[in-house]
């Protein structure tokens, strides 16, 4: 709860820090519309990707494998382009980050290997046999 707090009002501070000093070195004007430019070229390429990550979880399906990498992958292409919607050079450095696929694995395989080593330790079911006599004729 205390993170999440922090956040809300550390993230508006430094939007605010890298404003004022962006706009020192570039000029307003210039400022808003690389704010611009950053949301316009990031939602396209979010769109890209999520197409991509469409098409490769299509594909493990028809290969009969789950799409964990895919639908996690999607997660975090919807986040950036949220990130990348909201103005602020730091929530587009984020954006940008989740945009990019090396990175985006680098953030998530560590869960997708923590959920895989959960899975592989309840793999043993428990089961009781009950036999039921039938009523022969």
């Amino acid at each position: 709860m205390n993170t999440i707090l922090i956040s809300i009002i550390a993230i508006p501070v430094i939007e605010i820090l890298l404003f004022i000093k962006i706009g020192e070195n570039i000029g307003a004007i210039n400022t808003i519309l690389l704010i611009i430019f950053t949301a316009i070229v990031g939602i396209y390429f979010a769109r890209i990707q999520g197409i991509k990550t469409i098409k490769s979880g299509f594909l493990n399906i028809y290969q009969n494998k789950l799409p964990i990498y895919e639908i996690l992958s999607g997660a975090s292409i919807a986040i950036a382009a949220l990130l990348l919607i909201i103005p602020g050079f730091f929530t587009d450095t984020v954006g940008f980050l989740l945009l990019i696929p090396i990175t985006r694995r680098l953030l998530l395989y560590p869960i997708i290997n923590k959920n895989k080593k959960q899975t592989k330790e309840d793999r043993t079911i428990e089961a009781e046999i009950i036999e039921e006599k039938k009523d022969e004729l």
